[in-house]
């Protein structure tokens, strides 16, 4: 919640003016009087302290950050889309895997291809993931390098 201008009830607060500087400590009124001179808001950066520490900001910059700040906690951790395959993919299920794939990370999502491997298959495994991140490297990056352990070898791709 951020606590500007009005809403600051306590009577008197730390300040800090529009370029950082240490104005000390000054009553409300006299914090609220300067940010109207200046045509700033007063904003409240912590409310666990006494007196609360305040900042001039220009005017709708501190709701701007607030909302800015609001959309990335909200966004999340970028969903990852698995595709399972095997090292003995015939070419034209490997060419749909392909594509889906690609349009995936056009759109801006991050795709994982896991291939199970079986007995000796692990280097196999590593050429087919190796010419997967080759076919992709115009729409993706490798975010992590191609892992082969026990039953499966994988590559996380993110969109770039």
């Amino acid at each position: 919640m951020l606590m500007m201008n009005e809403k600051i009830k306590a009577r008197e607060v730390e300040l800090t003016g529009l370029n950082g500087e240490e104005l000390g400590v000054v009553s409300r009124d006299e914090a609220l009087a300067l940010a109207k001179r200046h045509k700033a808001d007063l904003v409240c950066t912590s409310l666990f302290s006494s007196p609360p520490p305040c900042k001039l900001v220009s005017r709708g910059q501190a709701k701007q950050e607030a909302v800015k700040a609001k959309q990335q906690a909200s966004a999340g951790p970028v969903k990852v889309k698995e595709f399972r395959l095997s090292v003995q993919i015939e070419e034209h299920d490997y060419d749909t895997k392909l594509s889906q794939m690609h349009k995936l990370l056009a759109a801006g999502k991050a795709v994982q291809p896991v291939i199970r491997i079986q007995g000796k298959e692990g280097e196999a495994a590593r050429k087919l993931l190796e010419r997967l991140v080759q076919d992709l490297a115009e729409v993706g990056k490798k975010e992590t390098g191609i892992q082969v352990s026990g039953k499966q070898a994988a590559v996380k791709l993110l969109p770039v």
